[in-house]
């Protein structure tokens, strides 16, 4: 068993930039180098963290045991599954491919070479999402939103694949059902894309979840409720605080849950490499990436009918 994971990072953009930062004081990792198409870009983050950089990721294949792709959505598939058919682990980010036919083909190619394959939903690993998926049991009604303000990151895609997809992953890990309908809007305000959406999902368990998320936003709101006989369960995704709601007699409780605050991306990148490292099963594989992304669509499908 290997003592670290040779890694590398393709697309230091925002998000690459951050993976980079992390994997460079990893005891688990040791970071080979990095990739971008911009060559300036990849010598500033190279140079930064001591680091070889490079323009064409093939140029680190033979180097690496693992990948951190952060590329655009587009590349994400032709990548992954090249470094997958090399025999490396991959570590993609959300959401795993820009078409569902993508996501099910990367997905058996992985499978049948029996290579990791795990997708980058942050949140999975948010301290008070981890407490929330021990307590919550019997889900009757959960309420999110994801808001935030404008950025030119992630433009080539809808609000829906961009942001809306972190909480349709954890609504299904929290209500383990099939959804048999899907009522949503969206519209778009600053981008050709879908800028703000709402998603009503309704479960075969009777469970019946309010979607919004907005990248137009004023600031940033991300929160999350989730109620159950006799209890709700109020999330703070930026704070990572779980507040409890309880009815005894005819009182209610308040209970704030104490949670060790951690860096989910630290989190999830060292699920990965002890994963790779055969020392613990990786959370949100890429079965669950493509469960999202496939409901993802059938949300942005209602949505661009309603317009």
């Amino acid at each position: 068993m290997r003592d670290r994971v040779k890694i590398a990072v393709i697309g230091v953009g925002y998000l690459g930039t951050q993976h980079t930062r992390i994997l460079s004081y990893l005891e688990n990792a040791e970071l080979v180098g990095v990739v971008d198409i911009d060559y300036d870009k990849a010598m500033q983050i190279g140079n930064r963290h001591g680091v070889k950089y490079f323009m064409d990721y093939r140029e680190v294949i033979d180097l690496i045991d693992a990948a951190v792709v952060a590329t655009p959505t587009s590349e994400h598939y032709s990548i992954a599954k090249d470094l997958i058919e090399h025999g490396k682990a991959v570590l993609v980010e959300k959401p795993i491919t820009e078409t569902v036919e993508q996501g099910e083909k990367l997905v058996q190619i992985a499978k049948e070479k029996n290579i990791i394959l795990q997708v980058g939903h942050l949140e999975r690993f948010n301290p008070a999402v981890e407490e929330l998926e021990k307590i919550v049991t019997e889900p009757k009604f959960i309420e999110v939103q994801r808001l935030g303000s404008f950025s030119a990151r992630s433009l080539d895609i809808d609000v829906i694949l961009d942001l809306m997809i972190h909480d349709l992953d954890i609504i299904l890990a929290l209500v383990k059902d099939e959804v048999k309908v899907i009522k949503a809007t969206g519209t778009h305000v600053l981008t050709d894309k879908i800028d703000i959406a709402n998603a009503r999902l309704e479960f075969n368990s009777g469970c019946v979840a309010n979607v919004t998320a907005s990248r137009v936003h004023h600031g940033k709101i991300r929160k999350l409720r989730v109620f159950q006989p006799n209890v709700y369960f109020s999330v703070d995704y930026i704070d990572q605080e779980v507040k409890v709601f309880s009815l005894d007699g005819e009182k209610i409780n308040t209970q704030t849950l104490k949670i060790k605050k951690e860096e989910p991306l630290k989190k999830e990148l060292d699920n990965f490499l002890q994963g790779v490292m055969g020392k613990k099963k990786i959370k949100v594989t890429g079965e669950e990436g493509l469960t999202a992304l496939k409901l993802a669509y059938q949300v942005l499908k209602e949505a661009r009918a309603e317009k």
